[in-house]
């Protein structure tokens, strides 16, 4: 599809990013209940609508917190139209995709993604940065994923939810974990080496998102809790 309409349901950090990644090649609608948010999307020469309006679009991307996920579903539900596509951005996969598949009409297509990057990460550039897709309905996911990867570089990997959570708890949610327990052992000595330097620049990547995203990674995540378990057990000096 030739210059396709994307509703942006959330306009926060991540919302803004694909706001400006995006906004050469595709119309923009931003829909966020926040008037500051709809401010700063006018202010980017963005359209704030309503709700009814994302009908218009081509693509619907969820980009709010999990635990407002079900709620902004619901509320979206009868305003969408045969043929649109609909993608969440979520840390975690299985249950956000289950509450996609349970209360979006059979009309839509669904896909279910996690951008493995953010603000920070990609302020570098996006080529080389992993774009998890997991195809829960329909096959219209294909074009865009192919923008997606042609235009910006983004390696594209397939997987199943539950696979995706499986993967992310080992490199997501313990990296998370591992980099708010460093932060508040509290500051690090001057003396350092570089292998403390190279550890303490991954963990400044994540140590200081916000509480909805480390709560998605880490919480609700069902494959981290097993995995923290057993970390803990191997750092303890009985696995000595």
């Amino acid at each position: 599809m030739q210059h396709p309409t994307l509703a942006l349901i959330g306009f926060g950090a991540f919302g803004r990013l694909t706001a400006r990644l995006l906004a050469p090649h595709c119309r923009i609608l931003i829909c966020d209940p926040s008037e500051t948010a709809c401010e700063a999307a006018r202010q980017a020469g963005l359209t704030p609508v309503a709700l009814p309006e994302v009908a218009a679009a081509d693509i619907v991307l969820l980009c709010v917190p999990v635990p407002q996920l079900g709620q902004t579903l619901s509320a979206l539900a009868p305003h969408l139209r045969p043929g649109q596509l609909i993608a969440d951005v979520a840390s975690v996969k299985s249950a956000p995709a289950a509450l996609m598949q349970n209360l979006l009409p059979d009309h839509v297509d669904l896909l279910a993604t996690h951008p493995m990057f953010g603000p920070q990460s990609a302020a570098g550039g996006t080529r080389g940065l992993q774009l998890v897709l997991c195809p829960l309905r329909g096959t219209t996911w294909r074009r865009p994923a192919a923008f997606l990867r042609k235009t910006f570089g983004l390696r594209i990997l397939l997987s199943t939810p539950d696979q995706h959570d499986r993967e992310a708890a080992f490199t997501q949610g313990l990296t998370h974990l591992l980099a708010r327990a460093m932060r508040d052992l509290g500051p690090a000595p001057k003396l350092r080496t570089k292998s403390f330097d190279l550890l303490d620049q991954a963990f400044a990547m994540v140590r200081d998102d916000a509480a909805e995203v480390f709560d998605a990674v880490t919480r609700d995540n069902p494959h981290v809790a097993p995995l923290q378990a057993r970390l803990a057990a191997l750092l303890s000096p009985a696995s000595r």
